[in-house]
């Protein structure tokens, strides 16, 4: 368990350190940043992720539930923006950078998600 655990918070930091270098605005302050980023997310993603998701789908009457991955990029920027108000060592420059930062987000999580998957086989 504690190993899958270091093994995820591993895979996200990657993933928002390559975030990071790929969006313009978007902003980490070394690597120990990049470590406290992860897990502001990762404990925001499980404690109120959930809620948000829930909030936007009723909120749109269903069509959030529909549409899935819409709303999770949109959860995804707004706990983003939520760890760069709680921490210094983010800096994202606007809304709009952090939707871009949770798509980039989105897309290497599945790409190393196909990796681990196809490294199995």
């Amino acid at each position: 368990m504690i190993e899958s655990l270091l093994l995820s918070w591993l895979v996200l930091s990657l993933i928002i350190a390559a975030t990071a270098a790929i969006v313009p605005g978007v902003t980490i302050r070394g690597f120990w940043g990049v470590a406290l980023v992860a897990a502001l997310f990762g404990v925001l993603n499980v404690g109120i992720g959930w809620l948000l998701f829930t909030i936007i789908g009723i909120g749109t009457l269903g069509l959030g539930f529909l549409l899935a991955f819409v709303t999770r990029v949109v959860v995804n920027a707004i706990l983003l923006k939520i760890v760069d108000a709680i921490t210094p060592r983010l800096t994202i420059q606007s809304f709009g950078h952090a939707l871009l930062a949770a798509v980039v987000m989105s897309g290497l999580g599945t790409l190393f998600e196909w990796i681990v998957v196809r490294g199995q086989q």
